[in-house]
């Protein structure tokens, strides 16, 4: 399973995720961090990305191009101007013309809230999206 987690700033989120991913999902995964600047980039590799992808025109091209299971990511990743104007038109247009699963992590940043998830902790909607990661490499082995 290929699985591509993007993130800016200092990479916080996505650093979390991909130690939580290696340590309970296993070795049966390829994970590639997307990075908006090069310290997320390199912070997510230091975490355990296979491969890190690092600014706008490498992570368009990589989504143009490569072909991926999942991707994973704060909400700010769909918007322009998301994650403190790190991510571009043409990054969040990539992101959405991915064909792959998309799971999109509603924190409450950019004035933008998603009913339903206010009791939720960041931890809670890890859980989940591992659980379901982990369900589907069950299911090709």
């Amino acid at each position: 399973m290929r699985i591509a987690i993007i993130d800016g700033l200092g990479a916080g989120l996505g650093q979390t995720i991909i130690r939580r991913i290696k340590k309970e999902v296993g070795n049966n995964i390829y994970i590639i961090g997307l990075g908006t600047n090069p310290a997320a980039t390199s912070n997510m590799i230091k975490s355990g990305a296979d491969k890190g992808i690092i600014g706008e025109k490498e992570i368009c091209m990589f989504c143009s191009q490569e072909k991926i299971d999942c991707l994973i990511g704060p909400i700010g990743i769909v918007c322009s101007g998301g994650i403190k104007g790190e991510i571009t038109p043409a990054i969040s247009q990539a992101i959405f013309g991915l064909d792959c699963i998309k799971y999109i992590i509603p924190l409450r940043k950019h004035g933008i809230y998603i009913p339903g998830t206010r009791n939720l902790e960041i931890k809670e909607i890890i859980d989940e999206i591992i659980l379901d990661i982990s369900k589907k490499v069950e299911d090709t082995i």
